[in-house]
């Protein structure tokens, strides 16, 4: 299986890939899925590569979520993460018949969107209540289980609320670790994991994993804007790679 893995198309490019989505993880909280599934869905079928994005997520928790965990507000994201998981389910049937170039621009589409939003700064005041929550966590569910793109409705979210960076981090984190459990419950429910992908997802955790600990090690709130307009410019980068018109 490590033979296979190791002689996986443009695994070099994927592995810097992953380096990058890293970085940006363990600083901002977010946007592994957002910088690996454009470029990910280059060279490997998008199914895999939502396997092994949500695999090498799992495999590196123990770097990220137990600090995430002291400083999240563990109620607001139980709701947000309750029902992703519950929504997740039709995401991922939808995953088993829409066509793999719709994946690909779908995929594209969303980043976009999401990396649009990000940088125009909108922000909104008020509290939301739970029927709000679980609307945008239903929302990240299906868009996961479709696209592996687990993030963008609850990242927009709270990077437009009033909640500071340091808070902002650990609810995106922790909802995260806990929306990629149910992912890869459906998943293997529709036998779409094997030990190839599992291997893959191995081998990528490694260059992810030291992305993260630097990412994690840089993160300071002072200095945020700079480095999310070096994030952004990466993301923009990956979407740009990763359209079909481009191959």
């Amino acid at each position: 299986m490590i033979e296979q893995a190791l002689a996986t198309p443009g695994l070099v490019w994927l592995a810097v890939t992953f380096v990058f989505a890293g970085v940006v993880r363990g600083f901002s909280g977010f946007g592994t899925a957002l910088i690996f599934m454009p470029v990910g869905a280059i060279f490997l079928p998008v199914s895999t590569a939502i396997v092994v994005v949500t695999i090498t997520g799992v495999v590196t928790w123990v770097l990220i979520v137990p600090r995430a965990f002291r400083e999240a507000d563990k109620g607001e994201v139980g709701v947000l993460a309750l029902a992703a998981v519950a929504a997740a389910p039709l995401g991922v049937w939808m995953l088993t018949w829409l066509d793999r170039e719709v994946l690909r621009w779908t995929v594209a589409v969303v980043a976009t969107v999401t990396l649009a939003a990000l940088v125009s700064g909108w922000r909104f005041g008020g509290r939301v209540r739970w029927p709000g929550l679980g609307a945008i966590g239903a929302a990240a569910g299906v868009l996961g289980g479709t696209t592996g793109l687990t993030g963008p409705p609850v990242i927009l979210f709270y990077l437009a609320g009033p909640s500071g960076a340091a808070k902002v981090r650990a609810n995106t984190i922790l909802f995260l670790a806990c929306l990629d459990i149910g992912i890869i419950v459906n998943l293997l429910a529709r036998g779409l994991v094997g030990w190839a992908e599992v291997t893959l997802a191995a081998v990528l955790a490694v260059p992810y994993a030291l992305g993260i600990a630097l990412g994690q090690w840089s993160f300071r709130p002072e200095a945020e804007r700079g480095f999310r307009a070096v994030a952004y410019g990466v993301i923009g980068l990956a979407i740009v790679t990763g359209l079909p018109l481009f191959d």
